[in-house]
């Protein structure tokens, strides 16, 4: 038996020894309007990430700080588990991902009771076992997302929420490079820049809203609410910063991290860059990216 089988046994076995009572969702103490301003979502995130990257998920963890996030929760792409440090106070229940090195580093950063190698669509836990579940910018890179969703459904318990959040849509028009090349004639140039940033985003989906509902719902879960977020003008920042990002890249190679000197004089440029897309409003109605809260019906 491989080491991914008897892991992959193990939760299993974890998740059919401890059964959780599904209760009424509760904010987190700590998640009242004073203490969620007290926390810089955004510095804890570009101190470790490049700044783009950093940005949009300060954006999106702000959005958990006032959602209920019932045990146990299974976290879909964890990946190398930063995104739940940062925005959640416990542990993760369960983090999924197929790939091995960042979920090494999710070890290192112990932001889940248990780790498991696996593809999506064979979730290693039994049916109707997670109360809640994230997946945060991961099913857009999915090229065959359908099977994803219906085992997600599988291990969600009656009534358990879904969150997920995708860019949409509006994400490929609103490229600025691209929106340049138009802007002078050369059309062929922009579809081609469009093609090569997906390429590089690992974009299979820029889907709109009511395609991933019709996924949602083909499933059998159900959209609660959704919204648009990260304005054009904040995609351009984001954009950009695949380039400007080089550095730390580099530094990545080197160092094994992304920021050398996360010190808040080291950032004072890079705040005053990225501020306007921090502090924009949300919803942006024609925002690139889009919020899903789901929910499993009750039978």
């Amino acid at each position: 038996m491989s080491n991914r089988t008897r892991l992959q046994s193990g939760v299993v076995e974890k998740f059919r020894s401890r059964p959780y009572r599904l209760s009424a969702c509760t904010a987190y103490p700590w998640r009242s309007a004073g203490l969620t301003a007290q926390r810089d979502l955004l510095w804890e995130n570009i101190s470790e990430l490049p700044y783009f990257r950093g940005l949009l998920r300060a954006v999106e963890g702000r959005f958990y700080q006032d959602l209920p996030l019932e045990a146990p929760t299974l976290d879909l792409g964890c990946g190398d588990g930063q995104f739940a440090e940062i925005t959640f106070p416990r542990q993760l229940e369960l983090g999924v991902d197929p790939w091995l090195a960042p979920l090494r580093e999710a070890i290192q950063r112990q932001a889940y009771q248990v780790i498991a190698q696996s593809y999506g669509q064979r979730i290693p836990a039994p049916d109707n076992t997670f109360a809640s579940a994230i997946s945060n910018s991961v099913l857009e890179h999915i090229p065959d997302v359908q099977p994803v969703l219906d085992d997600l459904a599988r291990v969600l318990k009656p009534g358990g929420i879904f969150y997920f959040c995708v860019p949409n849509h509006n994400f490929d028009p609103n490229l600025s490079v691209a929106r340049f090349f138009n802007r002078i004639g050369l059309k062929g140039l922009a579809r081609a820049y469009r093609c090569w940033f997906d390429h590089i985003a690992r974009h299979a989906h820029l889907d709109d809203p009511a395609t991933w509902q019709a996924r949602v719902e083909a499933a059998g879960l159900r959209v609660v609410r959704h919204w648009n977020y990260f304005s054009p003008q904040a995609l351009a920042i984001l954009e950009w910063g695949h380039y400007w990002g080089l550095p730390a890249w580099i530094a990545k190679l080197l160092f094994r991290r992304w920021i050398v000197a996360p010190t808040p004089w080291n950032f004072a440029l890079t705040r005053m860059i990225v501020n306007p897309a921090w502090t924009e409003p949300q919803p942006q109605p024609d925002g690139v990216c889009t919020f899903f809260i789901c929910q499993k019906p009750l039978p």
